[in-house]
């Protein structure tokens, strides 16, 4: 029999079960995730030995030059890799659990695209041939216009997870065309930008992106962990979450906003990501079998690793160039996709 420890609140007016093997897999996560940001920190064109590292962490070595290279260009860029790469897993999470479908991800069902179209029609407007202040409300403000339109066109009495997915993948796909027709009438300065954007780059992260999108990313997932309980519900079936009292519309709608507002602010800051919503919610299944507030916690611990240590690739293997993250991710996600097609093609 499973033993479970449960944490009480005063007068029991709140309550949290937890399995150990949640609590273990989460602590090792944790680590690694610690693990992968020092030796992050340690590599690039001026390596520093991991104890140099946690020596200027601590405030004990004060090597100027060392010291900028660490705080200034390498600790933001790691931070903004766990912060996106956490909210596109727990994003890629909900939309899963919201369609019941394992193919859902941002990217599928056009939020990335709204997202990348918003960002590049600004670009091209202000003929911008660097990042501008414009950039992240721009790609967060089209998120959201992607999914009101999405709502609009699936609304029949309610939102229909099939239709959904559907008119997602025409919308994605109609959005990639306006972003392609506005990359080719583009000056070359504002394309190049445009394109590395569009790819997913870390590579400009500042103090000010981590401190513009953490907020968000706290806020995101103590919401998600909220809303769990819901999805839970809805994975036994509508007639079953109906019968046990779930407002399915009010929650769907809750719950699509809330993978918007997580996916639309890592893709604001990080740039057009793809395949880590896909990726971290089937590995987290793969690691441990629970409901999706556990489910939860994991997809963002294993977001922000697979986007590390696409970064750390993107900067060390093939140094003095700096290649985006996205590319990295991609080549995993993309043969990842093709795998998920086939195993469901066998199983139908």
């Amino acid at each position: 029999m499973r033993t479970a420890l449960v944490f009480r609140g005063r007068e029991d007016g709140w309550s949290i079960r937890v399995h150990p093997k949640l609590l273990l897999v989460c602590l090792v996560l944790l680590f690694l995730l610690c693990l992968s940001a020092l030796i992050s920190l340690s590599l690039g064109s001026h390596p520093t030995p991991i104890p140099d590292v946690l020596r200027i962490l601590s405030g004990e070595d004060n090597l100027e030059g060392v010291r900028l290279i660490l705080l200034e260009i390498r600790l933001p860029r790691i931070l903004m890799a766990v912060l996106a790469g956490g909210a596109l897993g727990v994003a890629g999470l909900i939309l899963q659990g919201l369609v019941r479908n394992p193919l859902a991800s941002p990217d599928v069902i056009g939020i990335t695209s709204g997202a990348s179209t918003a960002a590049v029609f600004t670009l091209w407007l202000t003929g911008s041939a660097g990042a501008t202040p414009l950039l992240v409300p721009a790609a967060i403000a089209g998120a959201l216009g992607v999914t009101v339109l999405l709502v609009a066109m699936t609304w029949r009495g309610g939102v229909s997870p099939t239709r959904l997915v559907l008119i997602g993948i025409g919308l994605a796909a109609g959005l990639s065309a306006i972003t392609t027709l506005l990359l080719v009438i583009s000056p070359d300065s504002t394309a190049m930008t445009a394109y590395i954007w569009l790819t997913g780059s870390l590579y400009a992260s500042r103090w000010g992106d981590v401190i513009g999108l953490a907020p968000v990313f706290i806020t995101g997932l103590v919401l998600a962990c909220a809303v769990a309980r819901h999805l839970d519900l809805q994975a036994l079936g509508d007639d079953l979450a109906l019968a046990a009292g779930s407002n399915l519309n009010g929650n769907r709608l809750v719950q699509l906003l809330l993978a918007v507002l997580l996916a639309g602010s890592a893709v604001a800051y990080a740039g057009a990501l793809s395949f880590i919503g896909l990726l971290a919610p089937h590995m987290a299944r793969r690691l441990i079998r629970t409901g999706h507030a556990g489910l939860t916690i994991i997809s963002a611990l294993l977001g922000g690793l697979i986007l590390i240590w696409a970064d750390l690739a993107g900067r060390f293997l093939f140094m003095p160039r700096d290649l985006p993250a996205g590319l990295f991710v991609a080549g995993i996600g993309a043969p990842f996709f093709v795998l998920l097609l086939y195993r469901l093609r066998r199983q139908s």
